[in-house]
């Protein structure tokens, strides 16, 4: 996995970011989802990294990155603060201008970078995700079934952490297998929870989503008549909660000046993984549109 890729911890205000950065062309920050680290990207990566320098993060909270307590409005766990973290990273590895792609979760800290440092994203690429705002407001019974966790993981610290923290490999294995139909519990996914079952990661990722319900939304709503001025690509995957309950071009349309483009994907949640073949297409020619 990330064969001739480097491992670094770049300092940046608030501790230390984890990455592994390899390959060569135009830099392409590529940031993972819940509950998972930067190594989702294990399967596409190396690929990616023949035509674009890859640089492959753990956002704060998760896998080898710092991960600091929550506190009482859940600032420290904003996507405007962890956006904030991938763009002084960027900074320290030289990187001004840069593509974005970003999984669940990281797609979400991506949205966030694209509005706070609209000069530095070129063009962005977001995977299984319609914007939080959207995805609160149309909540209705199908969704909260479906994402019954948004719900779960909001809840008041600790109880959310004590009851995953009961057992960790079967909350882990549970969404897992939930969102892909059946994931193979193997090298990588113990690599997953090796991190994951810290109490402080799992802290972590409450706060993630504490945030998205609160500040997050606190922040997209002052922004929500700012569009983007940049493209943006929608992936999804083909039987999922965003094809059959959102209409992600049509929503995704309305936060951009540039046209949207997508495509649904031939995969369970994690696409990255289950279709890389075609995660390493989709990317690779929309991004290179605009090297």
């Amino acid at each position: 996995m990330f064969k001739g890729f480097k491992k670094k911890f770049i300092k940046i205000k608030r501790g230390k970011i984890f990455c592994r950065i390899g390959g060569k062309g135009s830099p392409l920050l590529l940031l993972h989802g819940y509950p998972q680290t930067h190594l989702m990207w294990h399967k596409t990566a190396s690929e990616l990294s023949k035509n674009f320098t890859i640089v492959a993060a753990d956002l704060r909270g998760y896998g080898s990155s710092f991960a600091p307590p929550g506190d009482a409005k859940h600032i420290n766990y904003s996507k405007r603060e962890m956006a904030s973290d991938m763009a002084q990273m960027m900074s320290k590895l030289g990187f001004k201008k840069f593509f974005l792609a970003g999984h669940d979760r990281g797609g979400r800290v991506a949205h966030r970078m694209a509005r706070d440092y609209r000069q530095r994203i070129v063009a962005m690429s977001v995977l299984d995700i319609c914007p939080t705002l959207d995805m609160y407001d149309q909540t209705k019974k199908e969704f909260a079934k479906a994402y019954f966790h948004w719900f779960f993981l909001i809840q008041p610290k600790f109880l959310p952490e004590s009851m995953i923290m009961s057992d960790p490999r079967k909350w882990m294995k549970s969404c897992l297998d939930k969102w892909s139909g059946k994931h193979d519990f193997g090298k990588v996914e113990e690599a997953y929870l090796k991190s994951f079952k810290q109490f402080k990661r799992i802290h972590g990722s409450c706060e993630d989503y504490r945030a998205s319900a609160t500040i997050d939304l606190e922040h997209d709503k002052k922004d929500r008549n700012k569009k983007l001025n940049i493209p943006i690509q929608v992936l999804w995957e083909k039987k999922g909660v965003i094809e059959k309950l959102f209409n992600p071009i049509k929503i995704w349309q309305k936060y951009s000046n540039k046209k949207v483009t997508g495509f649904s994907v031939n995969s369970g949640h994690f696409i990255p993984e289950q279709n890389p073949r075609e995660t390493i297409k989709r990317l690779t020619n929309f991004f290179l549109k605009y090297v």
